[in-house]
């Protein structure tokens, strides 16, 4: 129990920082668009680079990205056959898109540098590169349902600053530059930057939601299943099994791969789905319910799993 409340202290001002951007956008009309270039164009691309610059990249370290990405979209392109009928519009695309990936960005980066120690959290920042590439790879061809090209979605990707700062963070690192110790204290600064600017960017979603309106109850059942429990559920089988017959991973990557598996619906669920026209409205609500809920579902499952 003590470990429960420990985790919901630590966890709890995020959600006053999701706050804090609602009220800005609501009463000082700050632009979440300016927000979002700085997070897109300058501070996720240092991020991601000196994330990338720190770690020692090995197998391990690999095979965490390539899960990500592959076993969301097996779970995007399983949803989108299996339920393709259930609905008339283009909801069973934006389901399809959420139930693949998580909130990895904006409230995995702050929640990894809350509980993580720096090292393994620039771990959680060099698998999040899975996230962005399934989102606009995978997760863009489900949502689109075919109305854009593969060339269209190639292009999305290929105009990320985000990539080429992994690709040269990559690059750096094998010919084994490393980040010099004076610039650390600024680099810590720019992931502080990025997490709190990126949870006010949730908060700052929130104008104009009305939760009374579009409760798909089928539409919310489906996604949390996914999310809360089927993630969460064959991480944990993949952690034990390779702790008890393969030990290939090591106890870093567990912590990781079980953070991954358990932060709410991704927030880019609502840009897709206002780009199709697909209830925007719906993908909004049970993304803000999802993050909601995470208020006590997070510290819960970490409580049960042990704690970082």
């Amino acid at each position: 129990m003590n470990v429960l409340f420990i985790l919901l202290g630590k966890i709890f001002p995020l959600y006053l920082t999701i706050f804090v951007g609602f009220i800005l956008t609501k009463y000082f009309k700050v632009k979440r668009e300016q927000i979002a270039f700085l997070l897109i164009y300058i501070l996720g691309p240092v991020v991601i680079f000196f994330a990338v610059l720190s770690i020692e990249i090995n197998l391990q370290l690999v095979f965490l990205p390539m899960f990500i990405y592959i076993f969301g979209s097996l779970i995007a392109f399983y949803i989108l056959y299996k339920y393709k009928n259930q609905w008339k519009d283009a909801s069973v695309n934006t389901l399809a898109f959420t139930c693949g990936t998580g909130n990895s960005g904006y409230f995995g980066i702050p929640l990894a540098m809350i509980l993580l120690e720096p090292s393994v959290a620039n771990i959680f920042i060099f698998g999040t590169l899975a996230s962005i590439l399934y989102e606009n790879s995978t997760g863009f061809f489900v949502t689109a349902k075919g109305s854009f090209t593969a060339r269209q979605s190639i292009m999305k990707v290929i105009k990320l600053p985000v990539l080429y700062s992994f690709i040269a963070g990559i690059i750096f690192n094998i010919l084994g530059f490393r980040t010099p110790e004076v610039i650390v204290p600024y680099f810590e600064n720019f992931k502080w930057a990025y997490g709190l600017l990126g949870m006010m960017m949730l908060g700052m979603g929130m104008k104009g939601f009305n939760i009374h309106e579009d409760f798909d109850k089928k539409y919310i059942k489906i996604a949390y299943f996914y999310k809360f429990i089927f993630w969460p559920g064959v991480v944990l089988a993949i952690i034990f099994i390779d702790k008890n017959f393969i030990n290939f991973l090591n106890e870093d990557i567990y912590k990781v791969l079980f953070l991954f598996s358990i932060i709410p619906l991704a927030g880019n669920t609502v840009t897709l789905a206002i780009l199709l026209k697909a209830k925007p409205e719906k993908a909004s609500f049970t993304v803000l319910l999802s993050t909601l809920i995470s208020v006590i579902y997070i510290p819960v499952v970490l409580a049960l799993y042990g704690g970082f």
